[in-house]
């Protein structure tokens, strides 16, 4: 990866904001903002995640993460690491440590994967 994909990645981050649009006892959905990235139909938020929470009793639970990028943009195959690296640091900040299952919608991008403790 060269000098300017880790400085736009380091941009993205760094500028990266969340609201909160809906919750219920078992989800979550937040919209995320990125600096250089925005939904072509209301100039709004790229990026949307969902969080559902699988709650089997006090001692087992599941979460399952989804973001979907709108931007097709983060739809395109050289921004890989960049969309890597933001969802990365999306279930970092909104899920924490916990066990997730993550789906990510973005094109080419899209990708799945297994964050366990």
């Amino acid at each position: 990866m060269g000098e300017s994909s880790k400085k736009q990645i380091k941009n993205e981050i760094t500028g990266m904001t969340f609201t909160k649009n809906f919750r219920s006892p078992t989800a979550e959905e937040w919209y995320i903002f990125l600096p250089n990235f925005k939904d072509p139909l209301t100039g709004g938020a790229p990026g949307k995640v969902i969080i559902h929470y699988n709650i089997y009793d006090t001692k087992h639970f599941n979460i399952n993460t989804t973001i979907i990028f709108d931007d097709p943009l983060l739809h395109n195959a050289e921004l890989h690491h960049l969309v890597y690296a933001v969802c990365d640091e999306i279930v970092n900040r909104l899920v924490g440590y916990a066990d997730t299952l993550l789906s990510v919608h973005s094109g080419e991008n899209s990708y799945n994967a297994e964050y366990r403790q």
